[in-house]
């Protein structure tokens, strides 16, 4: 929209002063009780919020398109906006406007982004917010990536080199799934990356000067937020793309928050040695914190893990399900302080009960060091803090855990701050300081006296008319007020005699003078002024005790972080019990071996039916992978992912759904399960496939964990089976990875890898079928299937008789063809084969792969008579 700025009034022209600096937002500019937006903005926000559009005058012959809302339900519009991708610049005003001559004073004191949510109302509580920071350069060839969860105060930061750079940073970018990134233009050159924020995160991204990202410029701004002298004191470089990526991250918090960064106490330096690797396909498959289909929580494994009883500890669970331990010591470290709350249910009760009473400690010191923390904050600070002691006697009940120990020692009392609020703020504050009756009565000896003057105005006019009517011996003394001349002393014609000579006269009337002393003027100065006197020094008593409070953020921080670990080991314990999981044994020698495994999540799914447990042994040697063939729909997924899923809960430091297990720690999970088409990313089913098998192939090491479903089967069958066989030579030979794998599909022809490649196992999904119907046992028996029962599960599928039955009749004209094929091989071979021994073998076989426990009376006389058929 054109504007002729020339023409258009003094407060418009600082309208637009102001929204020249912030063209990427939605200015919200401060007039009297509303957010009011102008022109472009004004039009913007009232369709995407359903606003009336109205106008105002300007200066210009049409009126301004203008729309507006409350400023006290600001944070409901603004959170609309970020929703829709906005940027919002909040216009305040700095000046009272009664007291200013011209135009009030007013500047963006905040901006609002995505990644830089602060207010509770704003951000789900069980998860984290982060904004990331990327920077990639080219001279070193290494990337680095900072987040940070501005409303936490948590800084994490990795450094990425090598020729799979960018695998790695999508990696770290999946795990914490920014509501914002930033980069410098030098960033583009990272396309994969760059594709992916495009079309996988879909989230908010700002491109920032180069200037942004120096360290030369910048980062004595970290050294300052960090308290440190040298970027050597935080373990990074002065120059590199890790000194970098921090750069420009505090550098756009300062930015937006308009105030120094004095949130952050630290920053964690991620490192691969310290945690699982996972990447993207790991997280999605093995569905670790929402479904694979609908994106909820409910169905995965956060949502079975989850009873934490506090906000902190639902965000760390999070982050300990996405970051499992690799260091042997420290998941046994983790698994016996789950194992000592777990023995002591009791107690374990007493600790949640505590917990539910703990409000977030994180969230509530942002609101603090922002000044933003109302009195009700303020008070639930202090009634967390109340609970840490108790919190504390009960972890002191575990003397023989180290960790729980450790946290102990770590978790602060906060003794000063509960004092300091117990006495200064009232038990039931209201929401606002500037309606007063924040602070206790007793805590302020001035704030004390003006509650009374203004509680007592009556009684102190009251007095000085007594003791002037005493001591001038006029008896019909009175003392009245009116809006001109304040409180008066007014005496009769008939007492003009006997006032004293130090009154002053300030109206004659026609009966009466009016009269005022030094007591009386003292005495309406006070009680007039009383009120907002007594509101300005609440404010300025709740200041200071908000400011005090402040200077203890490290000791709050530490004290969150080791309240929110003892919710998660408690949450750990709890489902222990209840699910009935056991503790795993953690070893070394590269042997995972599970006796009666379960899904942790689809357990609890079913509803109608019993989850059928199963056996898992994989190691490095003699069984490296476990080929299982079977038909769709047995059970073969959630076999595999089961044993992942396993493997993962025992590294995060939880006990584990089976009867027993020992797990060796391995350093990644890979998937390769499903086959939706990446259509958006303009991939093929088969393509997806065979870029992450890759992947896998590329970055697997001999400590890996390797889950294959169904390789090679997007293309034609011998393409298939022949990139089938040869991934699983290659997975399987020692020299070239051997890593522990399960390998699940269709190609019966892999069976035949048993008895040709060491460490390879043939595993099969029991079914049973008599007549014309099958079914699935959900049992792992060892051995493989060469019979798919397609039909059979397209039966299940619920396909129409007509088309099933015509399906069975094309399959015995194949399968007829085929056997005529095959004698006609064996007629023109010098061997003669008995079949009578094949039949022998099948009957010995088909009966191996049953469990006779599982069958009823009909379902063996069926297995009987197949047998007898077979033996004839």
């Amino acid at each position: 929209m054109e504007i002729d700025r020339s023409k258009i009034s003094p407060m418009m022209q600082q309208y637009f002063e102001v929204k020249d600096k912030y063209k990427d937002c939605i200015l919200f500019f401060r007039l009297g009780d509303f957010y009011e937006m102008f022109f472009d903005d004004a039009i913007v926000v009232s369709k995407a919020l359903e606003l009336n559009l109205t106008g105002r005058d300007c200066g210009l012959d049409e009126r301004a398109p203008m729309c507006g809302i409350p400023y006290h339900s600001a944070d409901i519009y603004i959170k609309r906006l970020i929703d829709m991708g906005k940027k919002v610049a909040v216009c305040e005003q700095l000046t009272d406007p009664a007291e200013t001559k011209g135009i009030v004073v007013r500047d963006v004191i905040r901006v609002v982004t995505p990644g830089t949510l602060t207010e509770s109302s704003m951000l789900d509580d069980s998860e984290n917010n982060y904004i990331c920071s990327i920077f990639y350069d080219e001279e070193s060839a290494s990337c680095a990536v900072a987040s940070a969860d501005i409303s936490t105060g948590e800084a994490d930061l990795s450094l990425f080199e090598g020729k799979d750079l960018e695998a790695a940073v999508i990696n770290e970018l999946s795990r914490c799934k920014p509501a914002e990134v930033i980069f410098p233009e030098s960033f583009l050159a990272l396309k994969s990356v760059a594709d992916f924020i495009k079309v996988r995160l879909q989230c908010a991204v700002t491109l920032r000067d180069n200037e942004c990202f120096s360290p030369s410029e910048r980062r004595s701004c970290v050294a300052e937020v960090f308290g440190v002298k040298s970027m050597a004191e935080l373990g990074i470089s002065e120059d590199g793309a890790d000194c970098g990526a921090l750069c420009g991250l505090f550098d756009y918090i300062r930015d937006t928050q308009k105030t120094s960064v004095s949130r952050f106490t630290s920053v964690t330096l991620l490192s691969g040695d310290a945690f699982m690797g996972l990447d993207l396909n790991a997280r999605r498959n093995l569905e670790l914190t929402e479904t694979l289909r609908n994106k909820e929580k409910k169905g995965s494994l956060l949502w079975v893990l989850d009873s934490a009883r506090t906000s902190m500890g639902r965000r760390m669970l999070k982050n300990w399900i996405e970051q499992p331990l690799k260091s042997p010591a420290k998941i046994i470290e983790r698994l016996d302080a789950v194992d000592a709350l777990y023995k002591k249910s009791v107690i374990l009760a007493d600790m949640g009960d505590l917990l539910d009473r703990t409000y977030d400690l994180e969230r509530l010191m942002t609101k603090v060091m922002y000044k933003s923390a109302n009195p009700r904050d303020i008070k639930s600070l202090s009634a967390t803090a109340l609970q840490l002691p108790l919190l504390k006697k009960e972890l002191e009940k575990f003397p023989d855990s180290k960790l729980l120990s450790r946290y102990n020692a770590n978790i602060s009392d906060l003794s000063e701050i509960v004092r300091l609020v117990e006495n200064a703020i009232m038990d039931e504050p209201p929401v606002s300081v500037k309606d007063g009756g924040v602070i206790k009565d007793g805590f302020n000896q001035e704030l004390d006296e003006l509650r009374h003057i203004m509680a007592h105005g009556k009684e102190i006019i009251d007095g000085i008319e007594q003791r002037e009517r005493e001591a001038t011996g006029i008896k019909n003394l009175k003392i009245g007020f009116n809006r001109v001349f304040g409180y008066y002393l007014e005496v009769t014609r008939s007492y003009y005699d006997l006032i004293p000579e130090g009154w002053i006269r300030k109206q004659t009337l026609t009966n009466a003078e009016r009269f005022i002393t030094e007591e009386l003027k003292n005495a309406e100065n006070a009680i007039l002024s009383a009120k907002d006197k007594a509101l300005n020094l609440e404010a300025d008593i709740f200041a200071e005790v908000r400011d005090y409070i402040s200077t203890k953020l490290a000791e709050v921080q530490q004290t969150a972080t080791a309240v929110a670990a003892v919710d998660v080991l408690c949450s750990f314990a709890e489902v222990s019990l209840r699910n009935q999981y056991v503790k795993p044994d953690i070893s070394i020698d590269g042997t995972v071996d599970i006796k009666g495994g379960r899904h942790p999540v689809v357990e609890l799914m079913l509803s109608d039916e019993i989850f059928v447990p199963n056996d898992t042994y994989i190691d490095t040697k003699s069984n490296r992978m476990s080929v299982i063939t079977g038909p769709n729909m047995s059970g073969k997924s959630t076999y595999m992912r089961q044993t992942a899923l396993i493997v993962l809960m025992a590294q995060i430091g939880c006990f584990v759904p089976a009867d027993s297990a020992k797990i060796s720690v391995v350093d990644k999970i890979f998937t390769r399960v499903g086959a939706s088409d990446d259509l958006t990313a303009g991939q093929s089913t088969f393509m997806v496939e065979m870029s992450e098998v890759a992947d896998i192939l590329k970055n697997a090491t001999p400590n890996s964990l390797v889950i294959l479903d169904e390789v090679g089967r997007g293309t034609s069958t011998f393409d298939g089976v022949s990139i089938a066989r040869a991934v699983a030579e290659h997975i399987c030979t020692s020299k070239k990875l051997g890593c522990k794998t399960l390998f699940a599909t269709h190609y019966h022809e892999l069976i035949g890898l048993e008895d040709e490649l060491e460490g390879v196992k043939n595993y099969s999904i029991a079914v049973n079928k008599h007549g014309g119907t099958i079914r699935f046992l959900r049992k792992i028996v060892r051995g493989g299937i060469d019979e798919s029962y397609g039909v059979d599960v397209a039966k299940l599928a619920g396909l129409p008789a007509k088309v099933i039955n015509r399906a069975r009749e094309i399959l015995e004209e194949m399968e007829s063809a085929h056997k005529s094929e095959k004698t006609a091989a064996a007629d023109n071979s010098e061997e003669q084969i008995s079949f009578g021994s094949i039949n022998r073998e099948a009957a010995l076989e088909m009966l191996e792969r049953t469990n006779i426990s599982e069958l009823t009376d009909s379902e063996c006389r069926e297995l009987l008579k197949d047998m007898a058929e077979l033996l004839k």
